[in-house]
């Protein structure tokens, strides 16, 4: 009966995120839009969702998609007007809806008023604001490379030091040692929580702690020291959370999911810990590093589900009655679930309807990435021009020119992985641009959206976006769903995922095959019914190409 004793709104949840930019067009300029997000308010109420994850909204020079913030209170030109968004969010509470922000405090724009300042000279009252430090015999501070290529220090003439940004040198880390840059954040934070917003995604959080002995890397290849050990989970991150706590989160009733890039499990329940004072819950990342080779992600080896299988074990396992976990297939930052982990072509439907059922059934808070519940697959782009994403464009040069890849490979691992598979607009209906806009898209639409597309779902029955209608008002009706315990069952098989639910006399089996052969499986299912199945027919225990069906049984 302890679950039982630790209810909580978010832990029932289900959330939808929405990338601002490819979600609906209002008006007609190829980006979308705040009152685009009010339009499809009714599509996303009746798809049975609670709460929504706005991608970043505030004011930025877009150079990584808006995670490069110039001014945390106010909305970005392209997206709208804060008046927009004060509607967005009475109109979303009208009908029950959420809203989480975006909170992006581990850098700022190079373009923000702190960082104009603070390089403006050495004595300016936000210099320190921001991570400076001398260059040594005429080179950066030290070896460390940044994520997004290159040197992870920026050389500033005016002032002759050099500023530390982990990812694009327009995204200036900024220096948490400094409580006035802390005070600022949790201002911020305060402002847009007074405003009305039901809690936060906070970006990259796990980096906002640096060692402060700046030490070198260790190079595995290239030229530039591995930053990580240095920066994720640093020496003062926890306290930084649980004062963010004491001063900010614990006055409201909000929900808060860390982005906490590297995480180990026993990291997770400092950060996500019920008696911690910190978060509510981390993402993790491990079931979407399995794919990494010598390039990191940029590879496009299979995923042994085996592993798979491991991971999410491992971190149910590991969090049980410690810690809230997570649940997701894909994000702006993932490939598409169907293209990634299902099969985009003969079993398209089958497949994307089985990743929602083995999601879905699992215990922690499961996250819809737009499009998901259409089945939308990666984007297909066959030339590097198409791509918009800062990442995959860095990364196709680096590895082309530093790394000896071809451009052919090169260009498999983006179809395969690259963020952009995420961002192209959703797909409303069939006519020109899927119904995203009037105007020509900020990023070329998917051209199987004749086939693919809300419109052509909403009212059949048998569409995916049906299916997770279902999946999510089970998840509603059944607190075994969010709060029973968790079994994997057969972990060492390569082709079903199967585990168990049990909260008091309540049992659910859970099997989905994540191949496009039949699999036979042995297991007695005397005293249990079908509750959910993706094919009309069942035939136990073989489970046809991609099947899914949840068996229940009350004792």
């Amino acid at each position: 009966m302890m679950k039982y004793m630790n209810k909580t709104w978010w832990k029932e949840a289900v959330v939808y995120q929405i990338y601002p930019r490819s979600f609906c067009d209002s008006n007609g300029d190829g980006i979308g839009d705040i009152r685009g997000i009010i339009g499809k308010l009714d599509y996303l109420k009746r798809l049975g969702i609670d709460v929504i994850w706005l991608s970043p909204i505030y004011q930025s020079p877009n150079d990584d998609n808006g995670y490069d913030i110039s001014d945390y209170r106010a909305i970005m030109q392209d997206f709208g007007t804060m008046d927009d968004f004060q509607e967005l969010l009475e109109e979303a509470h009208k009908r029950n809806l959420r809203i989480i922000m975006d909170l992006v405090v581990n850098h700022t724009s190079d373009e923000h008023t702190w960082f104009t300042q603070s390089h403006s000279d050495k004595e300016n009252p936000y210099r320190d604001y921001y991570i400076w430090r001398e260059g040594k015999n005429g080179n950066p501070p030290n070896n460390w490379g940044s994520w997004f290529g290159g040197s992870a220090w920026q050389y500033d003439e005016k002032t002759d030091m050099y500023y530390l940004h982990i990812f694009s040198k327009k995204q200036p880390d900024l220096n948490w040692e400094n409580e006035k840059v802390r005070r600022e954040v949790y201002d911020m934070m305060l402002w847009w929580l007074d405003k009305g917003v039901d809690g936060f995604r906070m970006d990259v959080i796990s980096l906002i702690s640096k060692v402060q002995d700046f030490p070198d890397g260790k190079v595995y290849q290239g030229k530039y020291g591995d930053l990580t050990p240095y920066c994720a989970h640093g020496p003062r991150v926890h306290e930084y959370l649980q004062e963010m706590n004491r001063e900010v989160l614990s006055k409201y009733d909000i929900m808060t999911v860390g982005e906490a890039a590297c995480v180990t499990l026993e990291e997770a329940k400092k950060y996500a810990g019920f008696d911690r004072g910190e978060l509510d819950t981390v993402f993790q990342f491990e079931h979407m590093d399995l794919g990494n080779g010598k390039y990191g992600k940029w590879n496009d080896a299979p995923i042994s589900l085996r592993k798979l299988k491991a991971v999410f074990e491992k971190w149910d396992k590991g969090l049980d009655g410690i810690a809230w976990n997570t649940l997701f297939w894909s994000n702006h930052d993932q490939p598409r679930a169907v293209s990634r982990f299902g099969d985009e072509n003969t079993y398209w439907e089958k497949s994307a309807k089985m990743l929602g059922t083995c999601l879905h059934m699992m215990r922690g808070t499961p996250y819809v990435y737009q499009g998901e519940e259409l089945g939308m697959v990666n984007a297909g782009f066959t030339d590097i021009t198409q791509y918009r994403d800062l990442e995959s464009i860095n990364a196709y040069h680096d590895l082309i020119e530093n790394q000896g890849v071809s451009e052919e490979k090169m260009m498999v691992y983006l179809q395969k992985v690259s963020r952009d598979n995420a961002r192209t607009p959703m797909q409303w209906d069939d006519s020109q641009n899927a119904g995203f806009t009037t105007g020509e898209p900020w990023i070329e639409v998917n051209p199987d959206y004749k086939k693919i597309n809300a419109k052509s779902q909403i009212n059949n029955p048998a569409s995916i976006y049906n299916y997770y209608q279902k999946l999510i008002a089970l998840r509603h009706e059944k607190d075994i769903i969010v709060y029973g315990d968790f079994e994997m069952l057969y972990p060492e098989s390569e082709e079903i995922f199967a585990y168990r639910r049990k909260l008091e006399k309540e049992e659910l089996l859970v099997f989905c095959n994540f191949t496009k052969d039949t699999q036979q499986v042995s297991m007695n299912i005397k005293g249990f019914h079908p509750l959910l199945h993706n094919y009309e027919e069942i035939d136990f225990p073989n489970l046809k190409p991609y099947e899914a069906i949840v068996f229940e049984k009350n004792i």
